[in-house]
């Protein structure tokens, strides 16, 4: 009987199940930006389209104004006033040297200076904010014309996501005209059971399936576990980065999410070990001698094709862990005779 039987010491392993929880993929919000007017006015020009990819300073579109006009007025003659005032305090410099004025005129028109140029600053600060730039700002100077229409522009660089402004459109501060992504990573957003919720953490490997694209499966952490419970479906938000460098994952996809609990150590028999009979499980135990005996055991849920020992064995007992099959069929046989 010992030809082709294999028996092994028990002895605790490290074994983590599984938690398989439905999830989907979604836009990684730290590296989605929303991009709108900083000023009420008509869209002249929209440039970029759905799925557009953009570099950051892009003209996403551009807009007219009658308060960017205004600022730009403002701007030219806090500009104007400037250079007069720099030009009167020089002069007057000369002029206190050659004892023509008092130390008092020169006081006097290097305040006025100094009060023109923050009035130059305060302008230019608002023209910033209403999306003029530096190098618009010089050409407004050089030219000494009004803009017609300012750009506005996208921050960062990435993909067009969501556009929803038309030229002819008036705008205002508050309207969001663009979603512009960064899609080389993205979120993989899970939501696990309220009671089984307190043994996933931070820092935990997941394994991500997405059925759109088959059986490649994606290997992640989780970088966060909600604070809260879902009030409607009772359970508990779980988020995880996924490296997207081909742009295969789209937000919106549906997704598995299994989550590896932290490893126990515990007894486990491979499924060869395990014979079944009237819906009870039995394994052999190494005798000695090439006899084996048959013993009942309790096991748990199959994880990773072995079985959690429950009760019936012990570390260091010597079990058949191969051909315990066959020799259930001796048996069998015997007691027939």
């Amino acid at each position: 009987m010992a030809e082709g039987i294999k028996t092994e010491a028990l002895q605790l392993t490290g074994l983590a199940d599984k938690i398989q929880v439905p999830s989907h993929i979604k836009v990684n919000e730290q590296q989605l930006i929303r991009v709108g007017a900083n000023v009420t006015g008509r869209i002249v020009e929209v440039n970029v389209e759905l799925g557009d990819s953009v570099d950051a300073g892009t003209a996403l579109a551009k807009l007219s104004s009658p308060e960017l006009t205004k600022a730009q007025l403002e701007y030219l003659r806090a500009h104007s006033m400037t250079v007069l005032n720099e030009r009167a305090a020089k002069r007057a410099k000369l002029l206190l040297d050659a004892d023509v004025i008092g130390a008092a005129e020169l006081q006097r028109r290097e305040a006025e200076l100094q009060v023109s140029r923050a009035e130059l600053s305060a302008a230019e600060d608002q023209l910033r904010l209403l999306g003029v730039y530096k190098n618009a700002v010089n050409d407004l100077v050089k030219r000494g014309q009004i803009l017609p229409s300012v750009g506005i522009s996208s921050p960062k660089s990435g993909t067009i996501i969501e556009r929803k402004v038309v030229a002819g459109q008036v705008v205002q501060p508050s309207d969001r005209l663009f979603k512009v992504a960064d899609l080389s990573t993205v979120w993989a957003v899970g939501d696990v059971p309220e009671h089984i919720a307190g043994n996933v953490m931070a820092g935990q490997h997941v394994e991500i399936q997405v059925p759109a694209l088959g059986n490649i499966i994606l290997d992640a952490l989780i970088i966060y576990v909600s604070d809260t419970v879902n009030p409607q479906t009772r359970t508990v938000m779980v988020r995880t980065v996924v490296e997207n460098q081909d742009r295969k994952l789209k937000p919106g996809m549906l997704a598995s999410m299994r989550i590896l609990e932290t490893p126990q150590e515990q007894l486990v028999l491979p499924e060869s070990a395990i014979v079944r009979e009237l819906n009870k499980d039995y394994v052999y135990l190494d005798k000695g001698n090439y006899t084996y005996l048959r013993i009942p055991v309790e096991l748990g849920p199959e994880i990773g094709n072995l079985r959690p020992v429950i009760s019936g064995l012990s570390v260091g007992q010597h079990i058949v862990i191969d051909g315990a099959f066959h020799i259930d069929s001796e048996r069998k046989l015997e007691r027939k005779e």
